[in-house]
């Protein structure tokens, strides 16, 4: 309120708060509110909130770091432990370790195998477990036992013939059961690339040969095998990606399909993807460079603010220079002529130009300082 609109006197105008009429200060904004943020309490990169800007309630603003930690009454910790994600990035029977879990350093997790601390991956599970006689490799009518299941220990499975040559075993692949002149192997049914094994010589041909793949994985009996590869179950791709290999034949290679899964966004074949978080057309859009997104103004192309909202309109009352829960008038700039009256109707920042002014003999203009005189 101003009481006095005479030119000659200025810096008598009031601002009384809303929420408490009894609140009012002389030439300039009255103190309504205590917002918390204003003394930055929060750490480097975090976001402050008072939701409650009562002089009166203290102690309840919020630091929230760009990874989504929130800390209610003080700075948030905004390191990133990569082993505490859910679901668990390391495989069962494995040891997770982050060696430096700031918030900005990610991939660089291990996992580690505990029946073999020898065996080490960083940024996604270990291969631990690899039971080889999971792909058959003695034939059907031969058992097979792996003794050591290690990922680092190949090539030690036995094959043992079944009764009454029981005593016949063969490490590395199919024993040889019994002697023969019948050996289906000669010359070789099976691919190139397969080694062929007929378990049973003596008897006349019966289809019993194994094929079994040198390259990849698969055996066949009576035929040629089958060789596939999955390359996704050396999982190649980083934490946070799915993998995808759309052609497991051996022929096929460094086909895998890394995808990053939301909010992050990136898509790789042949190799990880580098997982991308776009707040907005940012300069540097990368997971770990954040805080760098720029916001320009579409009426002044000139005026661009980074890491924040722009401030595009020239309005002094978008400044808001008397505070929360208080009017803000273009009448107090006093662009009225003197003994002229100064009525702003819309005191929305959105509305401008549209104050009044009043000469004592009635004249009126809109938007400018009134002419008073009068032939």
């Amino acid at each position: 309120n101003d009481p006095d609109t005479k030119a000659s006197v200025s810096h008598d105008f009031t601002c009384t708060c809303d929420s408490d009429m009894t609140i009012v200060k002389i030439d300039g904004p009255a103190t309504c509110t205590k917002d918390e943020c204003t003394t930055t309490p929060c750490g480097t990169g975090q976001t402050c909130n008072d939701p409650n800007t009562s002089p009166s309630s203290t102690g309840d603003y919020t630091c929230t770091c760009a990874n989504g930690v929130v800390t209610t009454g003080g700075a948030a910790t905004c390191d990133n432990d990569e082993c505490t994600a859910t679901p668990a990035p390391c495989g069962t029977g494995q040891t997770c370790n982050d060696p430096n879990p700031a918030a900005n350093m990610l991939h660089d997790f291990t996992c580690t195998c505990d029946n073999d601390m020898t065996i080490v991956k960083t940024d996604g599970p270990a291969i631990c477990v690899n039971d080889e006689c999971s792909t058959t490799p003695c034939g059907m009518t031969q058992t097979c036992n792996d003794p050591q299941t290690s990922a680092a220990k190949t090539g030690d499975f036995v094959c043992t013939c079944p009764a009454p040559n029981m005593a016949t075993t063969n490490v590395g692949g199919p024993a040889m059961c019994s002697m023969g002149s019948n050996d289906e192997c000669m010359p070789n049914p099976c691919a190139t690339g397969q080694s062929c094994v007929d378990p049973d010589q003596a008897s006349a041909p019966a289809n019993d040969f194994i094929c079994s793949c040198t390259t990849g994985t698969g055996s066949a009996t009576g035929m040629a095998a089958t060789c596939t590869t999955d390359e996704c179950d050396a999982s190649p791709c980083g934490a946070g990606q799915t993998c995808n290999d759309p052609d497991t034949s051996v022929a096929v290679m460094n086909d895998f399909v890394c995808t990053c899964t939301a909010p992050k966004s990136g898509m790789m074949t042949g190799s990880a993807a580098t997982c991308l978080l776009d707040e907005c057309n940012a300069m540097n859009p990368a997971a770990n460079m954040l805080h760098d997104f720029t916001c320009t103004c579409d009426s002044d192309m000139s005026i661009v603010k980074v890491d924040g909202p722009a401030t595009c309109s020239s309005d002094e009352c978008d400044a808001m220079p008397c505070g929360t829960g208080q009017t803000c008038s273009e009448c107090t700039t006093t662009p009225c002529g003197t003994g002229q009256t100064c009525n702003d109707p819309a005191t929305a920042t959105t509305s401008t130009g549209d104050f009044t002014c009043t000469c004592t003999n009635g004249v009126v203009a809109t938007g400018t300082a009134a002419t008073c005189e009068i032939d």
